[in-house]
């Protein structure tokens, strides 16, 4: 049985309207193949669920996870509602129902299983299975969610798990671009990018695949399409390195505003003091990027200076002030008016020079490097966030995108 798996975002199922236009593509799809079309909450909706929560001070939780699943249960009951109008035999499905088996962590749930015995059942007598994505169940029987963009990776771990023909990821864009078009109107869609250059944009600041599904798909080695629901045209295609014939040394420039950067400054210049602030970090479920350590002059003290994603910014400063006593430093910054910028290419690993010209534009551009992290494909600096456009503006020129 030829399957495909159709995953839209929440610009994509925004509206009736734009519900019964995805009937029709899937609809379009339907003559050799049986469908799985994996559905986000209405653009926005998410976001006011959490606005609830916040109120009530709820976060991680049976109750959190709960509320936050629920915009996804709308869009899959009237998408079915409106394939069924077309004549097509559909069923709407939650995460439970399949089921998509998550360990225990709320909010940033991990898939462990999914029943494909169940998945053929619901063929049976269906053509199309519209599934909610970005939710599962623990082994407790609780609902879980697998994190903010997490649709991705349920299509991802649907499509490598019933070795589906193809997983397409339909957004509101025609494919992923040399940079972001809102601030640079000459960036260009890219045909095709290697899991690696993608897993990079994503982790670094491009909103166009969440970092967990390209990983997934990586790791099951499925090929992905990002497309635009609105236009017929080829989306770009997310594939295997291998099959990539022409390298680019650098295929684009992302960034990222989500960044607060933490200095730690008069800690004790010895043996297991990173260990202890990052043990902290870890205990607490908060991810760390770029790392900076300086030696200050004296040779007995230091300065730490690391960053974090914005939503964690407060977390962050209370574990830190709560160990205050623990790490022994002599003061506390936290700043969240930075972006980390970052340029992109397989052609990198052959190429030298690449960092040279990024450094060279950005002080060109009287632009300050608060902080460095580097990998075999990529460049990423931290950077005052009044400077983001003229950075990226001036690095995609640079580097003939």
């Amino acid at each position: 049985m030829n399957t495909i798996v159709m995953k839209f975002g929440g610009t994509s199922v925004a509206g009736t309207k734009k519900l019964k236009n995805i009937a029709k593509i899937v609809k379009s799809e339907l003559e050799n193949s049986k469908i799985i079309v994996v559905v986000s909450a209405m653009a926005g909706e998410t976001n006011k669920l959490q606005n609830y929560l916040d109120e009530f001070q709820c976060q991680n939780s049976i109750e959190s996870d709960l509320v936050l699943t629920s915009g996804e249960q709308v869009t899959i009951g009237l998408l079915s509602a409106a394939l069924k109008n077309l004549g097509i035999k559909s069923i709407p499905l939650l995460g439970w129902q399949i089921p998509i088996i998550t360990d225990e962590s709320y909010e940033k749930a991990k898939i462990l299983q999914i029943n494909k015995k169940r998945i053929k059942e619901y063929f049976s007598n269906n053509d199309v299975i519209v599934l909610a994505g970005f939710q599962g169940i623990n082994l407790d029987g609780k609902i879980t969610s697998l994190g903010r963009g997490g649709s991705d990776t349920t299509a991802v771990a649907i499509a490598s798990a019933i070795e589906a023909e193809r997983c397409d990821i339909y957004t509101d864009v025609e494919g992923v671009f040399t940079t972001d078009p809102n601030i640079e109107i000459n960036a260009k869609k890219i045909p095709k990018l290697s899991y690696e250059e993608m897993l990079e944009m994503s982790s670094t600041g491009a909103k166009v695949l969440h970092t967990r599904s390209v990983e997934l798909a990586m790791k099951n080695n499925l090929t992905l399409q990002v497309l635009s629901s609105l236009t017929k045209k080829t989306g770009t295609f997310i594939l295997n390195e291998k099959e990539l014939i022409e390298k680019e040394i650098v295929s684009g420039v992302s960034y990222s505003n989500n960044e607060a950067k933490v200095t730690i400054s008069g800690i004790l210049d010895k043996p297991g003091i990173s260990a202890k602030i990052f043990g902290l970090m870890t205990e607490n479920n908060i991810n760390v990027d770029m790392i900076v350590q300086n030696i200050s002059q004296d040779g007995v003290s230091a300065n730490i200076t690391f960053t974090i994603n914005q939503k964690d910014h407060d977390l962050t400063k209370s574990v830190i002030e709560r160990s205050k006593n623990i790490l022994n430093y002599k003061s506390l910054l936290l700043d969240k008016k930075v972006a980390k910028i970052s340029v992109i290419g397989m052609g990198m690993m052959s190429q030298v020079g690449v960092a040279e010209k990024m450094f060279k534009t950005l002080a060109k551009n009287a632009i300050n490097i608060l902080a460095i992290s580097t990998s075999e494909i990529k460049i990423s600096v931290l950077i005052d966030e009044v400077h983001t456009n003229i950075a990226v503006k001036s690095l995609h020129e640079v580097y003939n995108l």
